[in-house]
């Protein structure tokens, strides 16, 4: 790996302007390969009013996707007819004036903790399948009607699969429309975006405790072609751990349990099953939480670097996946320090820039990994 990349974790480089004068950015490097890197952002807890974010956003990125803005919860909160696009408006100006395609998500998070409260005990009436579809179907073209073509992409429809039994997860439009929600979701979309990439997005990551999420995923991925849904693409999040990693690191005082241990071959078989059914493949939401690693920050770093080159490695193989999102370049505004702390209270470190915004090893390792990837059609 080059060193200066790995060195740039230190305070000697400083910020990103000098940083940037002599390396070449993520999105280069990944462009260089046919593949689109970039990251979520967001307007209140993605740091996008952060003149720092902004600017490695301008420098790494050639793609965005909106956090929250444009969730159900942020658009649709509340009976009334009202809807409030003001967030991912500012989100889209941002990746309009600088020239970066934007993604949206997510037009149905499958869970009833993230969606509207107002909805979980909502009276669908006496035809209640009449009335969920048509929720469904005129909350999903208020929303893409809005936002037209000038997005690039939508996830439809984020994490149905409930990990513990491999079924559709149950929740406010799953219980009364059974899998037909799902359907009903993408034939709605479709509708108002002929010609936009429709996206199942899930979490099913390489570990061997994921074995049953990966199969119910593929499994429902191949219902969708069944059934001859408009789904072009599949999602997969890439938040990844620590304790998936060959060190043998220290975890919590312990070693890797054998339930986090990564499956590469397995892996690499869902890949590409999923790719023979004629899926666009995209990481859409990569960190790598390093929370269990009670080592210092070197260590962590190095833990970080290695997990997070392995895991690049291993899916940029398949020249299917075409685009790569982290779920957000900087420590400071990272999700996981307010939803997944260390119990010694020191900020995770699961980003390409630190809290200071001065790349880390990790940056070193998606470069390298970027370099190593094989190239697109």
């Amino acid at each position: 790996m080059d060193r200066r990349l790995f060195l740039a974790g230190g305070a000697a480089l400083g910020a990103v302007p000098a940083f940037a004068q002599s390396t070449p950015s993520l999105g280069e490097l990944a462009a260089a390969k046919g593949i689109r890197f970039g990251s979520a952002t967001g307007v209140k807890t993605g740091g996008l009013t952060d003149p720092q974010v902004a600017q490695i956003l301008r420098r790494d990125c050639r793609i965005l996707v909106p956090r929250n803005e444009l969730k159900m919860y942020t658009i649709h909160n509340t009976p009334e007819d009202v809807y409030d696009f003001t967030p991912g408006d500012e989100v889209l100006a941002f990746a309009e004036a600088n020239h970066m395609p934007l993604r949206g998500h997510t037009l149905f998070w499958a869970k009833d903790e993230f969606l509207p409260k107002w909805l979980l005990n909502h009276d669908f009436g006496p035809k209640p399948k009449v009335a969920a579809e048509t929720l469904l179907r005129d909350y999903i073209g208020r929303v893409t009607e809005h936002f037209g073509d000038r997005l690039t992409s939508w996830d439809v429809i984020n994490e149905a699969i409930d990990e513990k039994t491999g079924e559709v997860r149950a929740n406010v439009f799953t219980r009364i429309l059974g899998r037909d929600a799902l359907r009903i979701c993408f034939e709605a979309a479709r509708e108002h975006l002929p010609k936009m990439q429709l996206v199942y997005n899930d979490y099913m990551s390489w570990r061997s405790k994921d074995a049953l999420h990966r199969k119910a995923a593929f499994d429902l991925l191949r219902w969708f072609r069944e059934e001859k849904l408009p789904v072009d693409a599949l999602g997969i999040q890439g938040h990844i751990g620590t304790d998936q990693s060959s060190f043998g690191q220290r975890v919590v005082g312990q070693m890797t349990t054998d339930d986090t241990t990564p499956q590469y071959a397995e892996w690499t078989r869902f890949l590409k099953d999923a790719a023979a059914l004629d899926y666009t493949l995209l990481v859409t939401e990569f960190d790598v939480n390093d929370r269990k690693v009670d080592e210092d920050i070197a260590r962590r770093d190095a833990v970080v670097a290695e997990v997070a080159k392995t895991y690049i490695d291993l899916t940029l193989d398949n020249t299917a996946v075409k685009d790569f999102l982290c779920w957000g370049l900087d420590d400071k505004y990272s999700w996981l320090q307010s939803t997944t702390p260390r119990t010694d209270k020191l900020p995770l470190r699961p980003t390409p820039y630190d809290d200071q915004f001065r790349p880390k090893p990790l940056y070193a390792a998606m470069a390298a990994a970027f370099k190593a990837a094989p190239m697109r059609a």
